[in-house]
């Protein structure tokens, strides 16, 4: 195996000191607020499994770039709007890190959910089950 220079742990690091974090309980705290977008880059499966945060928007994390570009011919209408806060969140907070720092890198302002999904529940926050297609 090729010796990597930078690990996945680095990168998540580097992200995070150059990114703005919220935590759970300021999260739960905004969910009914309009101006907020929480956006879920879990895969589907993930979400079917554990469910999401009511009201957030799935963007696979694999699709980001190409739906926040206006210039993309994948881009979605609600990454347009400039007077709404975004915040993503994955699992753990690893790869909403680094999706964030990347949209930083592009001029698009996000913030993501520190702790991620994993500990959204157990810090009161509601849950929504998300069906099987």
């Amino acid at each position: 195996m090729p010796q990597l220079t930078t690990t996945a742990a680095q990168m998540v690091a580097a992200a995070r000191a150059r990114i703005d974090e919220v935590e759970t309980p300021d999260l739960i705290a905004m969910l009914d607020d309009p101006d907020v977008v929480i956006v879920d880059i879990r895969d589907i499966r993930e979400r079917q499994r554990s469910g999401a945060i009511p009201g957030s928007i799935h963007a696979p994390r694999g699709m980001i770039e190409f739906w926040v570009d206006p210039d993309s011919p994948y881009f979605k209408d609600v990454f347009a709007q400039e007077d709404k806060r975004y915040v993503f969140h994955c699992a753990s907070g690893w790869r909403s890190a680094l999706t964030v720092a990347t949209l930083a890198d592009m001029g698009f302002k996000a913030s993501h959910l520190r702790e991620g999904f994993s500990s959204w529940a157990d810090q009161g926050g509601p849950v929504e089950t998300i069906a099987k297609k």
